[in-house]
């Protein structure tokens, strides 16, 4: 009894060490009135640090979009990379902080990586990390090519390897093909004119009018041509499970930089999370129980530390 009770305080302290080792920061970077939130975490200094890139809509620094989205992918991410001797700085997205609301209007894709540029600074700024990896998911894949900078290395998870208009296209086009053919010729008219008069009633989620400046400027950007200007080392990852983004588009992004390393996650979904049942693929979208893909924390940490 008094041997099992040692190992259980030893265990017990051994496991608050652990836990105590991971330092956390709250910092807020500021982009001009633009405000970006977010949490640094890290064991040790002289280690490297990701900096997160987020993907579409109203992304916090944990991987949730209020008031839906509560994967919670992102602190899943964290907790696992700092485990590896990895420090991690994300941040809430500008669209997710209410107090950047007045600023937002007229926001073009070349914003975001403004504001990734800006992190960069901060941490570039700082001595305490030996490297900094850029991590870009699914619209931040873009967004991170745009801003690869002073970085040492980039890393792709779930990137369109095509411009938004064919990707959005495709994915409505899916579901119902008339629709997809009307998202064409919408996206036609926004190239020609830059604007559209008169939305089609089913679509007007993606192209109202206060999406159409951004939608405009996001178009304009080839992923395929961005990805060639990338001279650092970089990692392109896709999942199986993926819904939303296909491996073809991974695939695409490799071929467009052949220096480029290519690894596809099995089951993988778009949330990074482990899919063994494929009802539970949306189902992760709305839960933070399903657990973060083991395979791609191993593969990130791998590229990383090589």
């Amino acid at each position: 009894m008094i041997r099992f009770s040692t190992y259980l305080i030893i265990t017990f302290f051994g496991t608050f060490i652990s836990i105590a080792q991971i330092k956390s920061e709250e910092i807020v970077i500021k982009n001009e009135a633009i405000e970006l939130p977010g949490t640094l975490t890290y064991t040790n200094t002289k280690v490297p640090l990701i900096i997160w890139v987020h993907g579409s809509g109203n992304v916090d620094r944990n991987g949730n979009q209020f008031p839906i989205i509560k994967a919670n992918y992102i602190k899943q991410f964290r907790d696992a990379i700092n485990k590896e001797e990895i420090a991690f700085f994300s941040y809430d997205k500008r669209t997710a902080t209410k107090n950047n609301t007045a600023f937002l209007k007229g926001t073009k894709i070349v914003d975001f990586s403004l504001d990734i540029e800006k992190v960069i600074s901060h941490f570039k700024n700082d001595k305490h990390f030996s490297k900094i990896i850029l991590i870009g998911h699914s619209q931040g894949s873009l967004i991170a090519m745009m801003a690869a900078k002073n970085i040492d290395k980039y890393i792709s998870i779930a990137g369109a390897g095509e411009t938004i208009d064919k990707t959005i296209i495709k994915q409505i086009s899916k579901n119902n093909a008339t629709l997809g053919i009307a998202a064409k010729k919408q996206f036609d008219t926004l190239r020609i004119k830059g604007k559209i008069e008169v939305v089609n009633p089913f679509l007007m989620s993606v192209f109202a009018k206060q999406n159409q400046d951004f939608l405009y400027s996001w178009m304009q950007i080839n992923p395929l041509e961005k990805i060639k200007e990338l001279k650092i080392p970089s990692l392109i990852i896709n999942g199986n499970k993926d819904l939303q983004v296909q491996i073809e588009d991974a695939e695409a992004l490799h071929t467009a930089n052949l220096n480029s390393k290519l690894v596809i996650i099995k089951n993988m979904n778009h949330v990074l999370k482990d899919i063994q049942k494929e009802e539970d693929n949306l189902k992760s979208y709305y839960s933070s129980e399903y657990p973060i893909s083991e395979q791609l924390i191993k593969t990130i940490v791998l590229f990383i530390k090589k």
